[in-house]
């Protein structure tokens, strides 16, 4: 009975006691959930576009405090405070254009006869011109392509790192890395050689078919750099496949070459052939011919050889290097010295030396007979060395001593060729060659 009444008085119970106001505080209202709810959804809206930007503004602060923090631990080294003040008196150059053409697989070297290696200098363009300087650190260097283009009109001696870059060429997919060796180095003293390097792709399917190599800065001492030091960057250049190498001209040629190494003979083309039917197959073999009979060798090329293509082909073979060996002919009565191709540096006929320009008609006609004879018997003749041919002594004295003191002879030594001559000689240029007219064996 005590308990059903204290049932009932629960189940109305008296909103002034203390503990009905204290139960109503604990349980939330409609309004207050809704409420809740709505701040929710609204900090998770917030977050979601807050996050982006706080993505990219916090690496970039951290990127500012490192660099402000770096800028504070150069300042300790003056050398370098000045670099760091102003960067763009610091660059990098080639010291050498590079050796053209270039193909795939083959060793890219600096331009010359010497086919060294190229080198990369660190200069100042602060004044006049560059001077080389050097920093009191190492510098560590890294070799990459880039695209012929570069750099554009705007930015040709002075662009921006982030420009260099974007010019990058990287190698086609499934090939190899484009350019392979020794890529990265270290520069001290403000001068480094560059190692072994080759191409191993062309640079046929590039928009301007040309490459460059560019040389970057990776690292200065210990620390990644902040001084900036621009890139050197060589000229433009196609890259062809190696294929196409044993097909090259050799500028100049050298007599032991190929005849077909001359301008206008294909390597295995009509010329090529029908010169080396008559057994003229290298470039001192050509020369040797047209100098005693330039007729029969236009005969034996044909008419398919124009007058403008004899021209193009006789004057690149005419740039060959004679070097100092020549060669002597002799028999009973006489004596000649030729060069490697047949022509004459000194006649002794008799006894009497005779000058190269001035033969007499019957001695000229005779002499004449005597080279073409030398000719056919070439792997007989004696080699001579040219010094040594100067160093002989004085010259056989002939038969006629007032004609002889009225004529002196003298050795003139003019592009490794001994001429014999006299005061009264004229002497002529023809194709860059220099010689005279009357001299048995020129032709122009």
């Amino acid at each position: 009975m005590a308990a059903a009444k204290r049932l009932l008085d629960n189940s109305n119970p008296d909103t002034n006691q203390p503990n009905y106001k204290r139960m109503r505080s604990t349980t939330p209202s409609f309004a207050s959930v809704i409420k809740e709810a709505m701040k929710a959804n609204f900090l998770e809206n917030l977050s979601s576009a807050l996050e982006p930007m706080l993505r990219r503004v916090i690496p970039e602060e951290v990127e500012n405090g490192l660099r402000r923090y770096s800028c504070r631990s150069l300042t300790r080294s003056p050398s370098l405070r000045i670099k760091a003040l102003e960067p763009s008196n610091l660059r990098l150059i080639f010291n050498k254009k590079l050796s053209q053409p270039i193909f795939t697989g083959s060793k890219v070297v600096a331009g010359g006869d010497d086919g060294q290696s190229l080198q990369i200098i660190l200069v100042d363009t602060s004044g006049e011109g560059m001077v080389p300087v050097t920093l009191p650190y190492p510098i560590k260097v890294e070799l990459v392509v880039l695209n012929g283009d570069f750099p554009s009109g705007d930015t040709e001696t002075n662009w921006s790192r982030e420009e260099f870059d974007k010019h990058v060429v990287k190698e086609r997919t499934g090939k190899r890395p484009l350019l392979t060796g020794e890529l990265n180095f270290t520069m001290r003293d403000g001068v480094v050689s560059v190692g072994e390097i080759e191409f191993t792709d062309n640079s046929s399917w590039i928009r301007s078919r040309k490459f460059r190599i560019g040389a970057k800065v990776v690292q200065i001492g210990n620390n990644q750099t902040t001084v900036r030091i621009t890139e050197a960057v060589t000229e433009s250049f196609v890259v062809k496949d190696h294929r196409g190498e044993s097909y090259k001209k050799h500028y100049p040629p050298a007599l032991g070459d190929e005849v077909w190494r001359l301008e206008k003979i294909g390597k295995d083309g009509t010329f090529r052939k029908k010169l080396s039917s008559k057994g003229i197959n290298t470039v001192q073999d050509f020369l040797k011919l047209a100098t005693i009979d330039t007729p029969q060798i236009r005969t034996i090329l044909g008419t398919g050889m124009s007058d403008k293509m004899w021209e193009v082909t006789y004057k690149h073979a005419k740039t060959c290097e004679m070097g100092s060996k020549l060669f002597m002919a002799h028999g009973p009565n006489y004596e000649l010295i030729l060069t490697p191709i047949c022509q004459v540096v000194r006649a002794v006929i008799n006894g009497q030396i005779y000058p190269t320009h001035d033969f007499p008609g019957i001695q000229k006609a005779y002499i004449q007979n005597l080279v073409k004879e030398a000719y056919d018997n070439w792997s007989s003749l004696e080699e001579v060395d040219e010094t040594a041919l100067l160093t002989q002594g004085e010259p056989m004295v002939d038969e006629y001593p007032n004609v002889h003191q009225q004529q002196q002879p003298m050795i003139r030594s003019y592009q490794q060729n001994t001429i014999l001559t006299d005061a009264s000689e004229q002497l002529v240029e023809c194709n860059g060659w220099i010689g005279n007219p009357n001299y048995i064996g020129y032709t122009c």
